[in-house]
Protein backbone atom coordinates (compact mmCIF):
# COMPACT_ATOMS: atom_id res chain seq x y z
CA UNK A 1 0.00 0.00 0.00
CA UNK A 2 0.79 3.60 -0.31
CA UNK A 3 -0.25 5.16 2.65
CA UNK A 4 -0.66 9.23 2.94
CA UNK A 5 -0.36 10.27 6.41
CA UNK A 6 -1.00 13.79 7.84
CA UNK A 7 0.30 15.73 10.43
CA UNK A 8 2.89 12.95 10.88
CA UNK A 9 5.50 15.00 12.35
CA UNK A 10 2.81 15.86 15.21
CA UNK A 11 2.22 13.56 18.71
CA UNK A 12 0.22 10.85 17.83
CA UNK A 13 0.81 10.84 14.18
CA UNK A 14 4.89 10.43 14.42
CA UNK A 15 4.19 7.67 17.14
CA UNK A 16 2.29 5.98 14.16
CA UNK A 17 5.10 6.11 11.53
CA UNK A 18 7.89 5.51 14.08
CA UNK A 19 5.86 2.00 14.95
CA UNK A 20 4.41 1.53 11.55
CA UNK A 21 7.34 2.44 9.01
CA UNK A 22 10.12 -0.30 9.95
CA UNK A 23 7.87 -3.49 10.55
CA UNK A 24 6.04 -2.76 6.64
CA UNK A 25 8.82 -2.67 4.49
CA UNK A 26 6.08 -3.49 1.87
CA UNK A 27 4.24 -0.15 2.40
CA UNK A 28 5.59 2.84 1.24
CA UNK A 29 4.67 5.52 3.58
CA UNK A 30 4.20 9.89 2.52
CA UNK A 31 4.42 12.08 5.57
CA UNK A 32 2.89 15.73 4.88
CA UNK A 33 3.15 18.74 8.07
CA UNK A 34 2.36 21.99 8.17
CA UNK A 35 4.99 22.07 10.99
CA UNK A 36 3.74 24.39 13.53
CA UNK A 37 4.42 24.61 16.56
CA UNK A 38 3.92 20.91 18.42
CA UNK A 39 5.12 19.75 15.75
CA UNK A 40 8.84 17.74 15.02
CA UNK A 41 10.19 16.86 12.50
CA UNK A 42 13.05 15.66 14.26
CA UNK A 43 10.48 13.07 16.24
CA UNK A 44 11.29 11.06 13.11
CA UNK A 45 15.02 11.09 13.03
CA UNK A 46 15.31 7.18 13.07
CA UNK A 47 13.12 7.10 9.77
CA UNK A 48 16.04 8.55 8.29
CA UNK A 49 17.13 6.60 5.11
CA UNK A 50 14.13 4.54 4.84
CA UNK A 51 13.35 3.45 1.43
CA UNK A 52 9.57 3.15 2.01
CA UNK A 53 9.13 6.65 3.97
CA UNK A 54 9.12 10.15 2.76
CA UNK A 55 8.43 14.17 4.38
CA UNK A 56 6.80 16.72 2.52
CA UNK A 57 5.96 20.12 4.70
CA UNK A 58 2.20 21.04 3.38
CA UNK A 59 -0.08 23.00 4.71
CA UNK A 60 -3.50 21.80 4.20
CA UNK A 61 -5.37 24.95 4.23
CA UNK A 62 -3.75 25.61 1.00
CA UNK A 63 -6.47 23.85 -1.47
CA UNK A 64 -3.82 23.76 -4.34
CA UNK A 65 -0.89 22.47 -2.99
CA UNK A 66 -3.14 19.81 -1.21
CA UNK A 67 -4.31 18.64 -4.79
CA UNK A 68 -0.46 18.39 -6.06
CA UNK A 69 0.30 16.49 -3.03
CA UNK A 70 -2.45 14.32 -3.11
CA UNK A 71 -2.15 13.34 -6.99
CA UNK A 72 2.04 13.06 -6.62
CA UNK A 73 1.39 10.32 -3.46
CA UNK A 74 -1.30 8.41 -5.23
CA UNK A 75 -2.14 7.03 -1.73
CA UNK A 76 -4.16 3.54 -1.56
CA UNK A 77 -4.88 4.60 2.21
CA UNK A 78 -5.02 8.42 4.14
CA UNK A 79 -4.90 8.59 7.53
CA UNK A 80 -5.97 12.11 8.74
CA UNK A 81 -3.86 12.49 11.70
CA UNK A 82 -3.50 16.72 11.42
CA UNK A 83 -5.19 18.90 13.40
CA UNK A 84 -5.19 21.63 15.88
CA UNK A 85 -6.00 20.18 19.10
CA UNK A 86 -5.53 21.78 22.53
CA UNK A 87 -8.88 22.95 23.65
CA UNK A 88 -7.50 26.32 26.00
CA UNK A 89 -5.69 27.45 22.45
CA UNK A 90 -8.81 27.00 20.61
CA UNK A 91 -10.25 29.21 23.26
CA UNK A 92 -8.16 31.93 23.44
CA UNK A 93 -7.70 31.89 19.34
CA UNK A 94 -10.66 29.59 17.86
CA UNK A 95 -9.88 30.97 13.92
CA UNK A 96 -6.50 28.39 13.41
CA UNK A 97 -8.98 25.82 14.85
CA UNK A 98 -12.05 26.51 11.80
CA UNK A 99 -8.99 26.97 9.37
CA UNK A 100 -6.95 23.34 9.92
CA UNK A 101 -10.06 21.44 11.83
CA UNK A 102 -12.63 21.97 9.03
CA UNK A 103 -11.25 23.60 5.96
CA UNK A 104 -8.27 21.40 6.10
CA UNK A 105 -10.01 18.55 6.20
CA UNK A 106 -12.63 19.68 3.33
CA UNK A 107 -9.34 20.59 1.21
CA UNK A 108 -8.11 16.74 1.80
CA UNK A 109 -11.38 15.35 1.21
CA UNK A 110 -12.09 17.39 -2.26
CA UNK A 111 -8.29 16.39 -3.61
CA UNK A 112 -9.40 12.70 -3.19
CA UNK A 113 -13.02 13.18 -4.35
CA UNK A 114 -10.62 13.41 -7.59
CA UNK A 115 -9.01 10.38 -7.27
CA UNK A 116 -10.42 7.35 -9.14
CA UNK A 117 -14.14 5.99 -7.69
CA UNK A 118 -13.12 3.47 -4.28
CA UNK A 119 -9.15 3.88 -5.13
CA UNK A 120 -8.43 5.27 -1.20
CA UNK A 121 -9.54 4.72 1.81
CA UNK A 122 -9.67 7.90 3.72
CA UNK A 123 -8.90 7.67 8.00
CA UNK A 124 -10.34 10.04 10.07
CA UNK A 125 -8.38 10.38 13.40
CA UNK A 126 -11.07 12.34 15.54
CA UNK A 127 -12.02 12.71 19.45
CA UNK A 128 -14.28 11.88 22.16
CA UNK A 129 -15.03 15.32 23.25
CA UNK A 130 -17.45 15.51 19.88
CA UNK A 131 -19.92 14.15 22.02
CA UNK A 132 -19.58 16.42 24.96
CA UNK A 133 -19.93 16.29 28.64
CA UNK A 134 -21.34 12.95 30.25
CA UNK A 135 -22.85 12.36 33.97
CA UNK A 136 -21.70 10.15 36.71
CA UNK A 137 -22.62 7.21 34.77
CA UNK A 138 -22.18 6.44 31.40
CA UNK A 139 -20.36 5.84 28.30
CA UNK A 140 -19.94 7.44 25.04
CA UNK A 141 -21.39 4.85 22.18
CA UNK A 142 -20.95 5.15 18.47
CA UNK A 143 -24.20 6.74 18.35
CA UNK A 144 -24.12 9.16 21.13
CA UNK A 145 -25.71 12.51 19.65
CA UNK A 146 -22.96 15.05 19.44
CA UNK A 147 -23.12 17.91 21.69
CA UNK A 148 -19.22 19.77 21.83
CA UNK A 149 -18.05 22.44 24.46
CA UNK A 150 -15.43 24.30 22.98
CA UNK A 151 -14.58 25.63 19.54
CA UNK A 152 -11.72 22.80 19.62
CA UNK A 153 -14.39 20.25 20.22
CA UNK A 154 -16.76 21.71 17.38
CA UNK A 155 -13.98 21.94 14.62
CA UNK A 156 -13.86 18.24 14.84
CA UNK A 157 -17.32 17.61 14.81
CA UNK A 158 -17.94 19.56 12.35
CA UNK A 159 -14.68 17.76 10.49
CA UNK A 160 -16.48 14.29 11.16
CA UNK A 161 -19.66 15.39 9.88
CA UNK A 162 -17.67 16.31 6.32
CA UNK A 163 -16.29 13.23 6.23
CA UNK A 164 -19.20 10.79 6.27
CA UNK A 165 -21.17 13.40 3.73
CA UNK A 166 -18.73 12.61 1.33
CA UNK A 167 -19.07 8.88 2.20
CA UNK A 168 -22.60 9.48 1.79
CA UNK A 169 -23.19 11.72 -1.03
CA UNK A 170 -19.86 11.04 -2.94
CA UNK A 171 -19.13 7.35 -2.28
CA UNK A 172 -15.46 8.01 -0.82
CA UNK A 173 -14.51 4.93 1.66
CA UNK A 174 -13.81 6.64 4.77
CA UNK A 175 -13.75 5.00 8.63
CA UNK A 176 -13.86 7.37 11.91
CA UNK A 177 -12.25 6.78 15.13
CA UNK A 178 -12.83 9.00 17.73
CA UNK A 179 -10.56 8.50 20.81
CA UNK A 180 -10.01 9.05 24.36
CA UNK A 181 -7.23 11.46 25.91
CA UNK A 182 -3.87 10.10 24.53
CA UNK A 183 -0.04 10.13 26.44
CA UNK A 184 3.02 8.69 25.65
CA UNK A 185 6.12 9.80 23.86
CA UNK A 186 6.66 12.85 21.53
CA UNK A 187 3.82 14.58 23.74
CA UNK A 188 4.35 18.70 22.98
CA UNK A 189 4.18 19.63 27.19
CA UNK A 190 1.43 21.90 26.75
CA UNK A 191 -0.93 19.14 26.96
CA UNK A 192 -1.66 17.55 30.74
CA UNK A 193 0.85 14.39 31.60
CA UNK A 194 3.52 15.72 30.45
CA UNK A 195 3.40 19.59 31.34
CA UNK A 196 3.03 18.12 34.77
CA UNK A 197 6.68 15.66 34.68
CA UNK A 198 7.95 19.08 33.24
CA UNK A 199 6.91 21.15 36.23
CA UNK A 200 7.40 18.47 39.15
CA UNK A 201 10.86 18.07 37.79
CA UNK A 202 11.47 21.65 36.98
CA UNK A 203 10.02 21.77 41.00
CA UNK A 204 7.06 24.34 39.56
CA UNK A 205 3.84 24.15 40.42
CA UNK A 206 1.12 21.76 39.11
CA UNK A 207 -1.83 23.79 38.05
CA UNK A 208 -5.21 22.01 38.27
CA UNK A 209 -8.54 23.30 36.89
CA UNK A 210 -11.13 23.96 39.45
CA UNK A 211 -11.25 21.26 41.71
CA UNK A 212 -9.60 18.47 39.68
CA UNK A 213 -12.36 16.25 40.03
CA UNK A 214 -12.97 16.42 35.71
CA UNK A 215 -12.49 12.56 34.41
CA UNK A 216 -11.10 11.54 31.45
CA UNK A 217 -9.94 8.19 30.07
CA UNK A 218 -6.52 8.15 29.11
CA UNK A 219 -5.29 6.28 25.80
CA UNK A 220 -1.76 4.98 25.52
CA UNK A 221 -0.53 6.17 22.36
CA UNK A 222 0.97 2.84 20.81
CA UNK A 223 -2.51 1.23 21.60
CA UNK A 224 -4.06 4.24 19.85
CA UNK A 225 -1.83 3.03 16.86
CA UNK A 226 -2.65 -0.73 16.78
CA UNK A 227 -6.20 0.44 16.85
CA UNK A 228 -5.93 2.68 13.95
CA UNK A 229 -4.52 -0.26 11.92
CA UNK A 230 -7.27 -2.62 13.33
CA UNK A 231 -9.76 -0.51 11.70
CA UNK A 232 -7.87 -0.32 8.58
CA UNK A 233 -7.70 -4.06 8.23
CA UNK A 234 -10.88 -5.52 9.85
CA UNK A 235 -13.10 -2.08 9.75
CA UNK A 236 -16.05 -1.10 7.73
CA UNK A 237 -16.47 1.56 5.26
CA UNK A 238 -18.77 4.52 6.24
CA UNK A 239 -18.34 3.51 10.08
CA UNK A 240 -17.23 4.99 13.31
CA UNK A 241 -15.13 3.15 16.20
CA UNK A 242 -14.89 4.69 19.71
CA UNK A 243 -11.41 3.91 20.98
CA UNK A 244 -10.62 3.80 24.39
CA UNK A 245 -7.70 3.06 27.04
CA UNK A 246 -10.53 1.56 30.33
CA UNK A 247 -8.59 3.78 31.98
CA UNK A 248 -10.88 6.36 33.84
CA UNK A 249 -9.19 8.79 36.46
CA UNK A 250 -10.10 12.44 37.62
CA UNK A 251 -7.17 14.67 36.73
CA UNK A 252 -6.63 15.30 40.60
CA UNK A 253 -5.70 11.78 41.05
CA UNK A 254 -3.80 11.50 37.53
CA UNK A 255 -1.36 14.40 39.05
CA UNK A 256 -0.81 12.65 42.23
CA UNK A 257 0.00 9.58 40.79
CA UNK A 258 2.19 11.66 37.96
CA UNK A 259 3.81 12.98 41.23
CA UNK A 260 4.48 9.13 43.15
CA UNK A 261 5.76 8.06 39.98
CA UNK A 262 7.87 10.93 39.17
CA UNK A 263 9.23 11.03 43.04
CA UNK A 264 10.00 6.97 42.98
CA UNK A 265 12.09 7.56 39.62
CA UNK A 266 14.03 10.49 40.93
CA UNK A 267 14.39 9.47 44.62
CA UNK A 268 12.51 12.18 45.70
CA UNK A 269 10.10 12.26 48.59
CA UNK A 270 6.27 12.06 47.37
CA UNK A 271 5.02 14.94 49.76
CA UNK A 272 7.86 17.14 47.92
CA UNK A 273 6.10 16.93 44.60
CA UNK A 274 2.30 16.44 45.95
CA UNK A 275 2.57 20.02 47.72
CA UNK A 276 3.45 21.65 44.08
CA UNK A 277 -0.65 21.10 43.01
CA UNK A 278 -2.01 24.46 42.70
CA UNK A 279 -5.95 24.41 41.94
CA UNK A 280 -6.57 27.24 39.74
CA UNK A 281 -9.89 28.84 38.06
CA UNK A 282 -11.62 26.50 36.03
CA UNK A 283 -11.62 26.71 31.93
CA UNK A 284 -15.02 27.86 30.38
CA UNK A 285 -16.89 24.91 29.00
CA UNK A 286 -14.75 22.41 30.81
CA UNK A 287 -16.34 19.32 30.50
CA UNK A 288 -17.05 17.31 33.03
CA UNK A 289 -16.56 13.66 32.61
CA UNK A 290 -15.61 12.12 29.31
CA UNK A 291 -15.44 8.05 28.80
CA UNK A 292 -15.60 5.28 26.03
CA UNK A 293 -17.61 2.04 25.41
CA UNK A 294 -14.78 0.80 22.84
CA UNK A 295 -16.97 -2.63 22.70
CA UNK A 296 -18.13 -2.22 18.61
CA UNK A 297 -13.80 -2.14 17.68
CA UNK A 298 -13.03 -5.06 19.97
CA UNK A 299 -16.47 -6.81 18.37
CA UNK A 300 -15.49 -6.05 14.69
CA UNK A 301 -11.82 -5.54 14.62
CA UNK A 302 -10.75 -7.44 17.01
CA UNK A 303 -8.75 -4.59 19.22
CA UNK A 304 -8.11 -4.10 23.12
CA UNK A 305 -5.72 -1.87 24.86
CA UNK A 306 -2.80 -3.75 26.19
CA UNK A 307 -1.26 -0.87 28.51
CA UNK A 308 -2.71 -0.88 31.97
CA UNK A 309 -2.84 2.14 33.79
CA UNK A 310 0.02 1.35 35.58
CA UNK A 311 2.18 0.20 32.95
CA UNK A 312 1.28 3.40 30.24
CA UNK A 313 2.15 5.98 33.04
CA UNK A 314 5.78 4.32 34.34
CA UNK A 315 6.61 4.13 29.94
CA UNK A 316 5.51 7.86 29.74
CA UNK A 317 7.41 8.99 32.76
CA UNK A 318 10.49 6.95 32.20
CA UNK A 319 10.35 8.48 28.59
CA UNK A 320 9.65 12.15 29.77
CA UNK A 321 12.81 11.61 32.58
CA UNK A 322 15.20 9.94 29.52
CA UNK A 323 14.27 13.30 27.17
CA UNK A 324 14.55 16.22 28.92
CA UNK A 325 16.71 17.86 26.06
CA UNK A 326 14.02 17.03 23.68
CA UNK A 327 11.42 18.62 25.77
CA UNK A 328 13.97 21.98 26.73
CA UNK A 329 14.81 21.70 22.67
CA UNK A 330 10.95 21.69 21.57
CA UNK A 331 10.05 24.45 24.12
CA UNK A 332 12.70 27.05 24.38
CA UNK A 333 12.55 28.07 20.84
CA UNK A 334 15.59 26.29 19.26
CA UNK A 335 13.70 24.12 17.30
CA UNK A 336 12.40 26.84 15.35
CA UNK A 337 15.26 27.99 14.47
CA UNK A 338 16.42 24.64 13.58
CA UNK A 339 13.46 24.50 11.58
CA UNK A 340 14.22 27.47 9.36
CA UNK A 341 17.45 26.30 8.76
CA UNK A 342 16.55 23.42 7.52
CA UNK A 343 12.76 23.83 5.91
CA UNK A 344 11.95 26.68 3.63
CA UNK A 345 8.51 28.27 4.21
CA UNK A 346 7.75 27.37 1.07
CA UNK A 347 4.67 25.26 1.15
CA UNK A 348 5.37 21.45 -0.14
CA UNK A 349 8.85 21.92 0.18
Amino acid sequence: MRVLVTGGAGFIGSNFLLESVPVRPQDHFVNVDALTYAANIQNLDALRGATNYEFHRLDLRDREETVRTVERAAPDVVIHFAAESHVDRSILGPAAFIESNILGTFHLLEAIRTRPSGSVLFHHVSTDEVYGSLGPTGHFVETTPYDPSSPYSASKAASDHLVRAYHRTYGLRTRVTNCSNNYGPFQFPEKLIPLMIRNALAGLPLPVYGKGDNVRDWLYVSDHVSAIWAVIERGRDGETYNVGGNNESTNLALVERLCRSVARATGRADEELLRLITFVKDRPGHDHRYAIDADKIKRECGWSPTETPESGLARTVDWYLSHQDWVASITSGEYKKWLEMNYSERTGS
